[in-house]
């Protein structure tokens, strides 16, 4: 399995993804610097623009951080496995003497776990760069985590594990349309479901359904390569 998923990586030219996850992370430690350090979010008279229980730094900080890596994995996903369809490469694959079920759970894994260690890196990268700024300059947000804590490393990687899961709904409905714009749409609707406020209610502070959604985002990743052996080609 492991050969398969480095030879993924090798196809997909990793190091490409690898730049624009860097490019990617830079940006968005560069918005929440500015936001928490340069007054971005403030009102014209200094008072801090944001509503009820967004008004600590984490909350910008797994905001965007979520966004930007559910979209991106789900790019990624796009193109490791639903265009390796559309433009046959898949056809190549299947032609190996391995089990399509195989192929395709390292195809996903590949992503995955880059997507993972990515998010956690970048997550760490700017709480590090926050709680560093803060030592000199004031905060237009709440500094409401504790960089020592153990059950902040805990949190960190759970979260992490709930917005790249995420992904496998978006391959699933793309792999059902069979369409790689579909895959990315619905990695739109999940943020909208998952962050969107809806008058005071909202998703996101919910304490349940980030169990209940990573539970569903891995029975579609069993979905996406249960029939494959017997699944037609798209």
């Amino acid at each position: 399995m492991l050969k398969l998923i480095k030879l993924e990586w090798k196809k997909n030219n990793i190091g490409k993804c690898i730049r624009g996850a860097i490019i990617m992370a830079f940006l968005l430690g560069l918005f929440v610097y500015a936001l928490a350090f340069w007054g971005i979010a403030n009102d014209p008279d200094g008072t801090l623009d944001a509503v009820p229980g967004t008004d600590v730094i984490s909350a910008p900080i797994e905001l965007f951080t979520s966004m930007a890596f559910l979209i991106y994995t789900s790019v990624m996903l796009a193109s490791f496995i639903v265009s390796a369809y559309k433009n046959k490469t898949m056809n190549l694959m299947f032609s190996y003497p391995i089990k399509r079920q195989k192929i395709l759970a390292s195809q996903m894994i590949a992503v995955w776990s880059f997507n993972f260690i990515a998010l956690i890196l970048t997550k760490l990268a700017i709480y590090l760069c926050v709680f560093m700024g803060a030592k000199f300059m004031h905060s237009s947000f709440a500094i409401d985590f504790s960089i020592g804590s153990l059950s902040f490393y805990v949190q960190l990687i759970l979260k992490s594990v709930v917005i790249v899961s995420m992904s496998f709904i978006a391959l699933f409905v793309g792999m059902a349309l069979k369409s790689s714009k579909a895959t990315i749409i619905t990695s739109f609707l999940l943020i909208f479901l998952t962050q969107a406020n809806v008058g005071d209610f909202t998703m996101a502070n919910n304490a349940v359904f980030p169990v209940v959604l990573t539970i569903i985002s891995f029975g579609c990743a069993v979905l996406s390569i249960y029939n494959v052996e017997r699944k037609d080609l798209i």
